[in-house]
């Protein structure tokens, strides 16, 4: 059954590779099923012919898992908004159907719709399900309402097909949003509750979303408002994890506990042996026993809490992955079978994408399934998990015991974290060096400590549970005093870039190799040659190495309304722009910093500030933290926080002024705005726009140009010195221009655009954007010279490569959005 299982996963995953999925697919697979079904029957009483059949068996569970995920992907894409919808404000009648994620800021949640309207039509297809932001108007600050999981809503929206900015090494919104099946996601303008609550008595998931909502109101009624980790609580407790602050999450990932901040299969595990104790010893009272033997009856519990619980947790993978494997047990107990431990994960594993193809693009599939794995794997010829000879348990001394366990369960914490390396390195880039330390101190305290102490709170009545949750929350106060310490050593983590595919394979196979089962001091050196194999995942990528002397790389980042682009050169990196801020919303945290780690890219040797508008500097502050600068140029006032900010990092600040020019490994670079005897006061006499640092990148094929948000007058200036300096440097070159403010009407004007005739222009804005950059006049100019204006909304991040000798022709950067495999975009490509 394994090979079949493999084959049907084998099938599923066929469908990542295909740009496009042929119209006659359902005909294909269905006569194909057929044929390898007909096939074994002939055979079936033939025992020359058994290699055949399993052959045939492999390719129906194939063609049945390729047939399975391409009918659950169109069914997806079936439900994606009409694109004559965006923009518009529409009014929609339904109910909040999960658990929403409230802040003081506002709510995100689900809303299933059931009725849609465009002024007095009725819209006849729509989206089920969307995802839908009410926040604040900053015009009109109002208090957001409470949603609740089960209320009926009328919202009227302004909505979108799914859109998120899109480039290497970020979250994707567009794939999770397919992966949770939202067809649109939208702002909400104002709503009227119908309903406080709407929920039929058979809607068994809308109950558990209903529930999870009552449990972490609970939990914040009985905490006090000042308990800091009360969202670490409730994200053991039920698995949310929003209202965990971002310096925490910092650091549990630095110190590599981050898998015990949720539901994690250890607490599904611990619930459901709970469960079956307490119906073992009820059921075997009296007679009952004689009806039902009482390991059936235990088992069956164990299952049935098991379940209830993955519900109420979110039914995260690691709940779900827990939840099957207790089910099949219960299966096998009550069938009469007797199960491979490994049996037991494969037929998991084959639930949990038979119900969810998409789940393995979050990353607690790989790391539950693979932690799992892996430890079954390397200590399938063990006595025991914690190391106790079985039957000899009471002839052996407690201390020769308790070695033997601490013995193996540092053996499988070791197989864990060897396991998953690639695994880790892959989805966040980081080693955590303190993770074995940190782990031997945080496992036994939140797993059970923390953990009991805030489930029985949680669920027991409010005059007990008080006082068990204010123990929980005290105790893991104090493990987070430890953890910060711990994580604020220097080499506490190790940063390394995204590991390319040969990397994992290599290292794959020497993990196989070093966790694999037996005495480890009969195979030190084989297991050692193993760890060595995994040295792979370390070797940096030659990306940027690879550039020879006088040639650059131009990175354009998706970074919404604002700007934010990497130059390199052989040895050199300058990063202009550090994107927008809005609230919480980084773009520095949310998009550069995911950037930069992914390329491996701790260092930069100068950023580059145009001007002081948030939508340039608002990603600054976070960088300077994680990212060593070198130096900083800038069109900033002497007030301006960032400049002290730099300061007190001892990072020196250079005003940016025409005439400023520096060569890095061939490259030149020009300044070419604002005025060389432009001072930086206070209160500048021009608004910040005006006074924007406006850069030229050249070597001595091309010359790429960054303008920050350079209005007319600034044009008009440049323009004027462009007409006193000799233009021969520039003729005889590519020449790749950003346009001015985004695109904005009081800019590109003709008389620049003329001066410097580019063969290419790009933009950097928001995807409908409220501005309406870049605006249609300025669009009809590029087109009418003739010019490509490349957008980032719809290219995603743009990659250039500039070599140092090259013919004049026109530059085809790399377009993310396009590079990347989309399928459920297809309908609009």
């Amino acid at each position: 059954m394994r090979s079949n299982i493999a084959a049907f996963i084998a099938g599923g995953s066929l469908l990542l590779f295909l740009p496009t999925v042929p119209e006659y697919w359902p005909s294909l697979c269905i006569t194909t099923i057929i044929i390898s079904l007909l096939g074994v029957y002939l055979n079936r009483s033939s025992i020359q012919y058994r290699y055949a059949n399993s052959v045939l068996l492999a390719v129906c569970w194939c063609t049945l898992g390729f047939a399975w995920n391409a009918d659950y992907a169109q069914d997806r894409l079936s439900n994606i908004l009409s694109i004559e919808y965006e923009g518009k404000e529409l009014a929609l009648e339904g109910r909040i159907n999960a658990l929403p994620q409230s802040a003081s800021s506002g709510a995100k949640f689900s809303f299933e719709v059931e009725h849609a309207f465009l002024g007095h039509e009725k819209i006849q297809s729509f989206p089920p399900q969307i995802y839908l932001s009410w926040q604040p108007a900053w015009r009109n600050p109002q208090d957001i309402p409470e949603v609740i999981p089960g209320q009926r809503w009328k919202f009227k929206v302004k909505i979108k097909r799914p859109y998120g900015s899109l480039n290497p090494h970020t979250f994707d919104f567009e794939r999770w949003s397919f992966q949770q099946d939202f067809g649109a996601s939208g702002s909400v303008r104002s709503g009227k509750l119908i309903h406080q609550k709407d929920i039929g008595f058979t809607e068994f998931a809308l109950v558990m979303e209903y529930q999870r909502w009552k449990l972490r109101q609970k939990i914040r009624r009985l905490l006090s408002k000042d308990a800091r980790y009360s969202g670490v609580i409730s994200a053991l407790v039920m698995g949310d994890q929003n209202a965990i602050d971002q310096e925490d999450w910092r650091v549990f990932n630095a110190t590599g506990i981050g898998h015990l901040i949720s539901i994690s299969g250890l607490h599904v595990t611990m619930l459901a042996g709970f469960g079956a104790m307490l119906a073992k010893f009820l059921w075997r009272r009296n007679t009952l026993p004689l009806l039902i033997p009482v390991a059936k009856v235990a088992t069956a519990a164990g299952f049935l809490t098991a379940f209830i619980y993955a519900w109420l947790a979110g039914f995260q993978i690691p709940a779900q992955r827990t939840m099957y494997m207790v089910g099949v047990v219960a299966f096998a107990l009550w069938s009469g079978r007797n199960p491979r431990s490994f049996d037991i994960w494969w037929w998991a594993l084959f639930v949990v994408l038979l119900i969810d193809p998409m789940a393995p693009y979050t990353p607690g599939f790989w790391l539950s399934f693979g932690a799992v794995a892996a430890i079954l794997y390397a200590m399938q010829d063990s006595d025991g998990l914690l190391g106790l000879p079985t039957g000899r348990e009471l002839e052996l001394h407690w201390q020769y015991r308790l070695t033997q366990a601490l013995h193996e369960a540092c053996r499988v914490q070791a197989v864990v974290t060897i396991a998953l390396l690639p695994l880790t390195l892959h989805w966040f880039y980081q080693v955590s060096i303190v993770s074995p330390l940190a782990n031997a101190l945080a496992i036994p305290v939140v797993s059970y400590v923390v953990t009991p102490l805030a489930i029985a709170g949680a669920l027991l009545p409010d005059f007990i549970g008080k006082w068990l949750l204010m123990p929980a929350h005290a105790t893991m106060d104090y493990l987070a005093i430890m953890l910060a310490w711990m994580a604020n050593w220097k080499w506490a983590v190790a940063w390394f870039s995204k590991p390319a595919w040969w990397a994992i394979t290599i290292s794959t196979i020497g993990i196989v190799i070093a966790i694999r089962p037996g005495s480890i001091r009969e195979s030190w050196v084989s297991r050692f040659i193993g760890l060595g194999l995994c040295a792979t995942l370390f070797v940096q990528p030659l990306t940027s190495m690879n550039l020879a002397k006088g040639e650059f790389r131009a990175t354009v980042l998706d970074i919404g309304q604002g700007t934010a682009v990497l130059i390199e050169t052989k040895t050199k990196k300058l990063l202009y722009d550090t994107g927008p801020i809005q609230g919480k919303d980084n773009a520095g945290q949310r998009i550069i910093l995911p950037y930069l780690r992914g390329r491996g890219i701790d260092h930069i040797d100068r950023m580059v500030i145009s001007h002081s508008d948030s939508d340039h500097i608002g990603g600054a502050a976070t960088l300077l933290k994680e990212i060593i600068f070198d130096s900083m140029m800038g069109s900033l006032p002497s007030t301006n926080a960032l400049l002290a900010n730099l300061e007190n990092r001892k990072i020196p600040a250079i005003p940016c002024r025409f005439g400023q020019q520096w060569r890095w490994d061939g490259v030149d670079f020009h300044i070419w705005h604002p005025h060389e005897n432009t001072i930086f006061e206070d209160q500048h006499p021009r608004k910040p726009n005006e006074v924007s640092c406006v850069l030229e990148v050249r070597n001595s094929s091309t010359s790429f140009w960054l303008t920050g948000d350079v209005e007319k007058q600034g044009e008009a200036e440049i323009s004027e010195r462009l007409t006193q300096t000799s233009l021969n440097d520039l003729r005889d070159k590519n020449l790749i221009f950003m346009a001015p403010h985004h695109g904005s009407k009081t800019s590109s004007s003709q008389e620049l655009l003329t001066a410097l005739s580019p063969e290419v222009a790009f933009a950097q804005n928001g995807y409908r954007n409220r501005y309406g950059h870049p605006h249609p006049t300025v669009t009809a100019r590029y087109q009418s010279m003739s010019i490509p204006f490349y957008q980032t909304p719809t290219t995603g991040a743009q990659v250039w490569n500039f070599p140092a000798n090259s013919e004049r022709k026109q530059s085809q950067p790399l377009f993310w959005r396009q590079n990347s495999r989309r399928l459920w975009h297809r309908e609009a490509q």
